[in-house]
């Protein structure tokens, strides 16, 4: 019988060591996974380690300092405006509408104001209401926030979706007379106030929910208590009605440009604000309150004619939402040698949206007084159909 070599293992017992090794590595590995070398948890890269430099194999304690985020917070917000759509009058006022008007020494006409609101046939629901009120001598401001507390009262019957009630005062000081308001010399300045005023109305109380803005004077005298709904159903981007004192014209704002106002816009400033309807300035425009037919059945017939303009007046304008969310708002400045509503229409021109005009559909302003030198204009207007 052969005899063994002195270094002679057995083979069972090479396969207990080997699983032996095996054993313990996979149990080294899968324990250390869960293991960090690490004490100064916590601490800076360049901190000394726990006791010595010797690393302790403790289990991690890992800490996160933000608060948790929940989905659904009310921390967090989300707006889809893709599917905004102009369903117009036809789907019983489901449209949600801001109306918007800023105050200065308006007292006296709230009350009327507020009656025709409350006449409105449009849905009281989907219209929410917001003023600015500012640089006021009168008490416009508590005037207005009684007539708000009575309309929206629980009991009442013609109660809006909102209110919003907004103070700024600009350090206006222009007075609020009639000479003096509607003076030429201090056009310029009142423009660029009224622009910056309507301004911080709109962006204050713009809301992703409104498909339209319908800005509002608040000494109107009378309108159709569909307005809403008769601007409505032309479904363009910019639209006003004929804005006309009982006296006769009024809105010398509204108006399509001509060869001799290009003209003249050329050789003014670029900070120069050209103030329709005076002397000063020989334009030659077309008014749209000059357009209107005399006769009450021909303006029966004709009374959703529209005609594109260059300029608009504040007395009523609605306008699509996303046109203010586009950026065109009311210049406080010269735009085009405009500013205020004006230069809105001219800023909502040079980006590619449309503004038009109703001539025969009149909405009454309370008579300002205002005389004007538009005398040769009247009369001119008064050659179409009687």
């Amino acid at each position: 019988m052969p005899r063994r070599p002195s270094s002679y293992i057995p083979t069972s017992r090479l396969f207990f060591l080997l699983f032996l090794v095996i054993f313990i590595f996979f149990w080294h590995w899968t324990n250390g996974s869960q293991r960090f070398l690490c004490s100064n948890a916590g601490g800076p890269p360049t901190a000394p380690l726990g006791n010595g430099d010797a690393p302790s194999l403790q289990p991690a304690e890992l800490h996160n300092p933000h608060e948790p985020l929940i989905v659904g917070s009310p921390t967090i917000g989300y707006i889809d405006l893709n599917n905004a759509s102009y369903t117009g009058p036809n789907t019983g006022g489901r449209d949600r509408i801001l109306i918007l008007t800023p105050l200065r020494d308006a007292a006296a006409y709230l009350d009327r104001y507020f009656r025709l609101l409350s006449e409105l046939t449009y849905m009281h629901q989907s219209i929410d209401l917001a003023f600015l009120v500012g640089d006021c001598k009168d008490d416009t401001l508590k005037v207005l926030q009684d007539e708000v507390k009575r309309l929206q009262a629980p009991s009442g019957l013609v109660r809006f979706h909102s209110v919003t009630i907004i103070q700024k005062d600009f350090g206006d000081h222009l007075n609020q007379t009639v000479e003096e308001r509607h003076s030429f010399k201090a056009q310029a300045t009142r423009r660029k106030g009224i622009g910056r005023a309507r301004n911080y109305l709109l962006y204050n109380a713009l809301k992703p929910e409104h498909r339209w803005v319908y800005w509002r004077d608040v000494d109107i005298v009378e309108h159709p208590t569909t307005v809403i709904e008769d601007l409505m159903k032309h479904n363009r981007d910019i639209i006003v009605p004929n804005g006309n004192e009982i006296e006769g014209g009024y809105d010398f704002n509204s108006w399509q440009e001509s060869w001799s106002g290009r003209r003249l816009r050329s050789k003014l400033g670029k900070d120069t604000i050209l103030a329709e309807g005076y002397k000063e300035y020989h334009t030659d425009r077309s008014y749209l309150n000059y357009m209107a037919y005399n006769n009450k059945k021909k303006r029966a017939e004709h009374l959703h004619d529209e005609v594109p303009l260059d300029g608009v007046g504040g007395v009523n304008i609605l306008v699509k939402a996303d046109v203010h969310r586009a950026g065109i708002n009311f210049p406080c400045y010269a735009f085009e040698n405009q500013a205020d509503t004006e230069g809105f229409a001219a800023m909502a021109k040079t980006a590619g949206y449309g503004v038009y005009g109703l001539p025969n559909y009149v909405v009454w302003h309370v008579d300002t007084q205002e005389k004007g030198n538009l005398k040769r204009k009247r009369e001119k207007g008064k050659e179409k159909g009687e």
